[in-house]
């Protein structure tokens, strides 16, 4: 593999974020439920960890506005027009993942 200079990584690595935060959107069907029970993370952690780099480089950001750019709307507005109610079986699966969220 060739070296790939800083300022590159950082390029494609906002690249594929970008590509991500996209492919999620446009698969509003998919459950945050499931993608916790599955991969241990969910659009809910992406604006966390959004709104922790923003603070890091000291740019106050809400919780709030960090969903919004990761669900590309108001995360209530995506619950009503998306989020449907967890069955039991999503429950227990993540309650037996001991998540903390």
């Amino acid at each position: 593999m060739s070296k790939i200079d800083d300022q590159t990584q950082v390029e494609l690595e906002a690249a594929a974020f970008r590509r991500l935060v996209q492919h999620l959107r446009e698969h509003a069907d998919v459950q945050n439920i499931d993608m916790m029970n599955l991969a241990g993370f969910c659009r809910n952690c992406l604006a966390n960890w959004y709104k922790d780099a923003a603070e890091e480089k000291e740019i106050s950001l809400s919780k709030d506005d960090a969903r919004a750019i990761i669900y590309g709307m108001p995360f209530d507005e995506w619950k009503s027009r998306y989020q449907t109610e967890a069955t039991d079986a999503q429950k227990q699966a993540f309650a037996a993942k001991n998540h903390d969220h």
